[in-house]
């Protein structure tokens, strides 16, 4: 009888409770400080991160190979058969090529590696939608062929708060110029296709860009039914009040928020909203 694993990163925001019920397998990213590592809300939150930012940005590294390794050698022993991994976009991240090879060195376990194409909880959404077919007793190859069909019904768009640290993390993709140099402009930034940041909308000031954001959401919700999330990086009070927002509009099935990753927030900074929906 087949046993199905499921890995995913830390980048996924999944909350404890989910990751608990479905028994996912979570590869902490690594934060690290001038030489001191911590791994992704193990031994580092990401209120930690952002409250550090004003002094010290740190630089991020995808789970070592010998984590990767273990946690194969730890399946093996659960006498797991089958595994699936869908890991942070393969285009911010290394975790997706890191996966795959170490899995290559395992062939005891059958392992489809999905690139999400996403990061944080859009990325989870599709980990968690898996893990609901995995429990469903769904067979491998079958979930396989449903994952690019639920990746397509997932929406994320951030609010950037500034440039300044996906400029200086490498990640600014396609954003830097579709905005230019305007005083102020706040983009609204999404993933396209390749899994590459790109500018959805741009404004002036936050409180326009806040505007723009809910107006997207809304056009969404209006034509279906969606599990809608709202998140944030060291803006509490700002995702409260979106929140408060979002939980009025029309065929919102459930609402959930959060906090994003600080593996992915050092590449963002404070200050960042983000909002995904789900179609159901």
């Amino acid at each position: 009888m087949n046993k199905i694993a499921l890995i995913t990163d830390s980048i996924s925001d999944l909350n404890k409770e989910i990751v608990d019920n479905y028994n996912i397998k979570v590869l902490p990213l690594k934060i690290i400080y001038k030489g001191k590592e911590f791994l992704d809300r193990i031994n580092i939150t990401p209120k930690d991160v952002y409250d550090r930012m004003p002094e010290e940005v740190p630089t991020t590294s995808l789970p070592s190979m010998d984590e990767i390794n273990n946690l194969y050698i730890d399946l093996e022993k659960e006498d797991y058969t089958h595994a699936i991994a869908i890991p942070v976009s393969s285009n911010l991240s290394g975790t997706f090529n890191a996966i795959k090879l170490i899995s290559d060195d395992h062939p005891k376990i059958n392992t489809h590696v999905f690139d999400s194409k996403l990061i944080s909880i859009g990325e989870g959404i599709i980990v968690e939608q898996c893990a609901k077919l995995i429990s469903g007793g769904n067979p491998f190859d079958k979930i396989i062929e449903l994952l690019p069909s639920i990746r397509d019904k997932v929406h994320l768009y951030y609010l950037v708060d500034t440039l300044e640290y996906l400029k200086k993390g490498g990640r600014i993709g396609k954003v830097s110029g579709a905005i230019g140099q305007l005083l102020n402009i706040k983009p609204i930034i999404s993933l396209d296709e390749e899994g590459t940041y790109y500018t959805v909308a741009k404004t002036r000031g936050k409180k326009q860009a806040i505007n723009k954001l809910l107006s997207i959401v809304q056009e969404i919700v209006e034509k279906c039914k969606c599990k809608v999330y709202v998140m944030h990086g060291g803006a509490e009070e700002e995702c409260k009040k979106l929140f408060n927002v979002v939980s009025k509009f029309p065929n919102i099935t459930s609402l959930y928020t959060g906090e994003i990753s600080p593996a992915a927030g050092v590449h963002t900074g404070p200050g960042l909203l983000g909002i995904a929906l789900f179609e159901e």
